[in-house]
């Protein structure tokens, strides 16, 4: 695969789910992160645009032949980059929730790929940050976990608030929240108040 083709690859799937590159931008700048695993990230390489150490894990088909050329995929991340040193984006075509080997990194990306929170917080340093939404209910899931601190939210204008964290994660009559069911539905739950995007801290090594 040429240049030509893998920018063409890139640019469709995101017309298709939306430009993320501010998002992850914001949280990677305001957490001072130099690494990132991105878990169920079929191709989009835009963490790479913004640091040059990303690893993309995902067994999907369409991405595995994305990638099989990764020289390819760095060289065309290296024309869109905002940094001076290269590009050294990592791929590994397996499902996330194998061993991975690889070292505890800065963030993990979780984006409508199921419960990347919990399978993969083993590769996530203490101390570092899972971004997630509550499409599949990764979020609650992480809510619920003692490893994990909420710590903010990032709104639609990828805007990250540390502060009044209170009203998330409460639903109506003050019901408890019922992780297995999220676990069984892999879905997110209708909270009051809701973000785009949470963030969480892993407080355990």
């Amino acid at each position: 695969m040429d240049i030509e083709k893998v920018k063409s690859f890139y640019e469709d799937y995101i017309s298709k789910i939306g430009k993320r590159k501010a998002l992850y931008k914001k949280v990677i700048n305001d957490f001072d992160v130099s690494s990132v695993l991105y878990p169920g990230s079929h191709i989009d390489i835009s963490p790479s645009f913004i640091i040059p150490n990303v690893t993309y894990v995902d067994n999907f088909k369409g991405a595995i032949r994305f990638f099989k050329d990764i020289d390819t995929v760095n060289m065309y991340i290296d024309e869109q980059k905002g940094y001076k040193e290269k590009s050294e984006a990592k791929f590994i075509g397996k499902n996330y929730q194998n061993d991975l080997d690889i070292e505890p990194v800065d963030l993990i990306i979780s984006q409508y790929a199921g419960f990347v929170g919990q399978n993969t917080k083993n590769y996530l340093k203490k101390g570092g940050i899972l971004l997630c939404n509550d499409s599949h209910g990764d979020a609650t899931l992480a809510y619920c976990d003692e490893d994990y601190t909420f710590i903010g939210i990032v709104d639609s204008q990828n805007q990250v608030s540390l502060t009044n964290l209170d009203h998330y994660f409460k639903l109506t009559k003050e019901k408890a929240i019922d992780s297995d069911r999220v676990k069984d539905k892999m879905k997110g739950l209708k909270y009051k108040k809701t973000a785009n995007n949470y963030l969480f801290k892993k407080t355990i090594a």
